[in-house]
């Protein structure tokens, strides 16, 4: 009998260390349900706004120009502008976009600017209305540019 239990106290000890044993990869693991593995938000809180570079729907990402005539120009002055979720390069100056909020209208943006040897900041809000975008430079005494966006000529409507 005093053999038994040792014996038993092997058999329990080696398979409780079964337990700490990793699953093989054909045998993956149940999930663990703990507070920090919730899925987070897709949509942040009230009042939180979407203040990251890249948040928010992306109407304004593309290639915008005052004349449709521009949309196949690279270079120059008469190109299009081109806006990404953390981007916005235009002729001579390239902006850092700092910030993008969701307002009422649109999307409103910090720019970070280098041009011509000088930094500087800007504001910009940015409301879509399918291939148009007014785009309204809010430190300018809020100067509207209206913009058409350039996919290809045949697909760009008329100015």
């Amino acid at each position: 009998m005093t053999r038994i239990i040792p014996c038993l106290l092997a058999v329990f000890a080696v398979s409780a260390c079964d337990a700490d044993k990793p699953n093989p990869p054909t045998e993956p693991a149940e999930a663990v349900d703990t507070p920090e593995a919730e899925v987070p938000p897709t949509v942040p809180p009230p009042g939180a706004g979407s203040a990251l570079p890249g948040a928010g729907p992306r109407s304004f990402v593309g290639r915008w120009a005052a004349d449709v005539s521009w949309c196949p120009n690279t270079t120059g002055p008469e190109r299009p502008i081109e806006i990404t979720t953390t981007r916005f390069e235009g002729y001579e100056n390239s902006c850092a976009m700092a910030s993008i909020d969701q307002v009422a209208d649109g999307y409103e943006a910090a720019l970070t600017c280098t041009g011509e040897g000088m930094v500087s900041n800007e504001r910009v809000r940015m409301a879509v209305s399918g291939q148009s975008m007014r785009l309204t430079w809010l430190n300018r005494d809020n100067a509207v540019v209206v913009l058409t966006k350039c996919t290809t000529l045949e697909d760009t409507p008329a100015a």
